[in-house]
């Protein structure tokens, strides 16, 4: 008689990546999230300085250099970042499995793909600059401040897509710390090197816009040195060595599912972009002083949904290790702790938000601001949303974790136009600019009720489990070679 195979359990600390399927849930989601928290906050407020710098240092035309470029690069951003979600969940449901290199031909692949896009679009991205600029209608004052600035991001670009894989990766593993203290170096230099070359402090050349590009390049490929370095040094699973160098070339298998999966999620940001542009179109029409108020209530908003983002990222690395583990009893842990992390920490900020509203508001508005008020009574009406909208995230990157994307492409569409644009426009006539307000709770309320839905739907549970690690890796390793299986501890 035939016995089954003991499946490999996840390879923990001894192969350099931490085990998110055993031990208390809460613990483990809290100590993923805070960092993966830490980064995002770094990244934010790396943007907020730099655009102080440009801005003291060079002047408005500057800075409306930078905003037409980011808007570029963001677009660009998006569909990367789909794609290294896709990988990420893979990568998981490997470690979980205890198939190290199943997750390092999935890595690799990711790599190649994402890479080699990003060295295609920099170069078509130097020589296309000025027509996108064009495209985009950049004011002629700041057109050639744009362009300069513009061309030194897209030579950054295939170092700055290698990073956030590498990132991406190494939370995949469930190691969300290593990328924490690499952004916080890219920052540190970013924030430094600005002034230095912008002003050409010292032995810097003064390259005016162009050093705010050129810091920001220098800081992101230094930083990406280092943590190959530690990589490397340390061994960690994403490393590939040797003949592994070959997963580097994106293989069919492997592009089927992150192309197939990544492509929604990256539409997700697009969606959400896309609504943003058409509620502040909105807001324009309400006058100038609405558009002042609502842009800064935006900036706080920016940190409201930083919490729930952070512990989504968890939710969707730890039910991607369980699913790959063939631990199903966890996922309802998984997303009840998330959603109780969420509304803990999000409730908080947004208390604490709401408390001191006002000298908050005043940094970006100035005290004596006739936009003030209207800020506060904005904050009030549609701060809160984001405690819910919390709630959305936390189940969705739970399915994500089972292969789930479409169900919130349509559920995030829903919820932001057809569910918050309906709103304002039907009640509009009866409720003024306060039906654009209250349009954002109603439509995290339609968000989070889709999600509820979509998440009692047993269907996704089964379709996660049947993605077997073991045969996507028996299918790699067709020519026999099985190095890449962890055998159980015994």
């Amino acid at each position: 008689m035939t016995t089954a195979p003991t499946r490999p359990g996840p390879p923990g600390a001894r192969h350099g990546m931490r085990d998110l399927t055993s031990g208390p849930v809460m613990r483990t989601m809290l100590a993923f999230s805070v960092p993966t928290l830490a980064s995002n906050l770094l990244q934010s407020l790396n943007g907020t300085i730099n655009s102080i710098w440009v801005g003291r240092l060079i002047g408005t035309s500057a800075l409306a250099a930078t905003v037409n470029a980011n808007m570029v690069m963001f677009l660009i951003f998006a569909a990367v970042f789909g794609f290294g979600m896709a990988a990420t969940v893979r990568m998981g449901q490997a470690f979980g499995a205890g198939q190290i290199d199943q997750a390092r031909r999935t890595f690799g692949s990711a790599v190649g793909l994402c890479v080699g896009l990003a060295a295609i679009v920099a170069v078509l991205g130097w020589l296309l600059a000025p027509q996108l600029l064009d495209l985009l209608g950049t004011p002629g004052e700041s057109r050639a401040l744009a362009l300069a600035y513009l061309r030194i991001i897209f030579v950054a670009m295939p170092g700055g897509m290698l990073t956030i894989m590498l990132a991406m990766g190494l939370r995949g593993a469930g190691d969300s710390k290593t990328p924490f203290y690499f952004m916080a170096l890219s920052v540190v230099l970013d924030v430094t090197l600005n002034p230095l070359f912008i002003a050409g402090i010292g032995p810097f050349p003064r390259l005016g816009i162009a050093g705010a590009a050129t810091a920001t390049a220098l800081a992101n490929y230094l930083s990406l040195i280092g943590l190959l370095t530690f990589v490397y040094a340390r061994d960690l699973p994403l490393r590939l060595r040797g003949t592994e160098l070959g997963y580097l070339l994106p293989r069919r298998s492997e592009l089927g599912y992150i192309v197939g999966k990544g492509i929604p999620m990256g539409a997700q940001m697009l969606l959400a972009s896309s609504a943003g542009i058409a509620v502040i179109g909105i807001v324009n029409r309400e006058g100038l002083i609405a558009t002042a108020a609502y842009g800064a209530a935006m900036q706080l908003w920016t940190y409201l949904q930083m919490p729930a983002m952070a512990i989504g990222a968890a939710a969707s690395a730890m039910g991607a290790q369980a699913i790959g583990a063939h631990k199903p009893e966890r996922l309802d842990q998984i997303s009840r702790a998330g959603i109780i992390a969420n509304l803990l920490i999000t409730g908080a900020l947004t208390a604490l938000l709401l408390i001191f509203d006002r000298a908050a508001l005043v940094l970006f508005l100035g005290p004596d601001s006739p936009a003030v008020p209207l800020a506060r009574h904005i904050q009030f009406l549609a701060s809160w949303s984001f405690i819910i909208f919390g709630v959305t995230i936390v189940l969705f990157g739970t399915m994500r974790a089972g292969g789930v994307v479409w169900a919130q492409l349509i559920a995030l569409g829903l919820s932001l136009f057809p569910a918050r644009l309906g709103f304002y426009y039907l009640l509009r006539p009866a409720l003024g600019a306060d039906a654009l307000w209250l349009a954002f709770p109603f439509g995290s309320l339609v968000a989070a009720a889709l999600a509820i839905v979509s998440y009692r739907r047993k269907g996704w549970r089964e379709k996660g489990l049947a993605i077997s690690p073991e045969r996507a890796a028996e299918a790699a390793h067709a020519d026999g070679d099985t190095a890449g299986r962890v055998k159980p501890d015994l």
